[in-house]
């Protein structure tokens, strides 16, 4: 029988964890350069939209491969984006702004690369809150999978917030939205197979 690979969740979350922990330790001797908060910024910005990407890949790279192990790690993935997704706006709202509300909430409300990231975060909060199999059972698997649907949401605001910040270079970002629209592409085609298998089956 195949090992289900014990070590292979926390291994995920160490080495998706020692980035932060090499940040936040370089913040703290001073070593992100003449613009501190905005290295943060753009790392943890970055690594977050990364990280969430790749827990979207888990799902249609077990469906080309067949592999499993993609599938026990999603969840991990998903959390770790979380974290970051947090670890950014944290840097946003305590160091860049101060924890200064009233000029936050004019942020969100008038600077529209600031209004799709924030949305984009509060997407990732209820999923982060209903990661767990018993959030599964009490919500249903039919429901909480749709709710879980809004991860692709989050992270098409993820892009839309990183073309809006670069400006200028957008390359980076738009690969990350072919990436987007790749995964997406193999989702909707696995959904396409079972509903004409479906439908082959009722008319057999």
């Amino acid at each position: 029988m195949a090992s289900k690979q014990p070590w292979l969740n926390p291994a995920v979350a160490l080495g998706g964890l020692s980035p932060l922990a090499l940040l936040a330790v370089q913040g703290a001797q001073g070593q992100l350069g003449a613009n501190g908060i905005e290295f943060a910024l753009n790392q943890t910005g970055l690594f977050a939209l990364a990280v969430l990407m790749a827990s979207l890949a888990c799902t249609p790279l077990r469906l080309i491969t067949g592999w499993t192990w993609p599938a026990r790690i999603r969840r991990t993935l998903g959390l770790l984006a979380f974290t970051y997704a947090g670890a950014h706006f944290l840097t946003y709202s305590v160091l860049d702004q101060g924890l200064d509300v009233r000029a936050m909430v004019e942020d969100v409300l008038t600077r529209p690369f600031i209004t799709v990231g924030f949305t984009a975060f509060m997407l990732l909060v209820p999923l982060a809150l209903t990661s767990t199999n018993k959030s599964v059972r009490r919500l249903g698997f039919p429901k909480w999978q749709r709710l879980h649907r809004l991860a692709y949401v989050a992270a098409m605001l993820g892009v839309v917030h990183f073309i809006w910040r670069v400006k200028k270079d957008v390359t980076e970002p738009v690969l990350y939205g072919a990436v987007l629209a790749l995964l997406l592409a193999v989702r909707v085609g696995e959904a396409l197979r079972k509903k004409r298998a479906l439908a082959a089956q009722r008319t057999a």
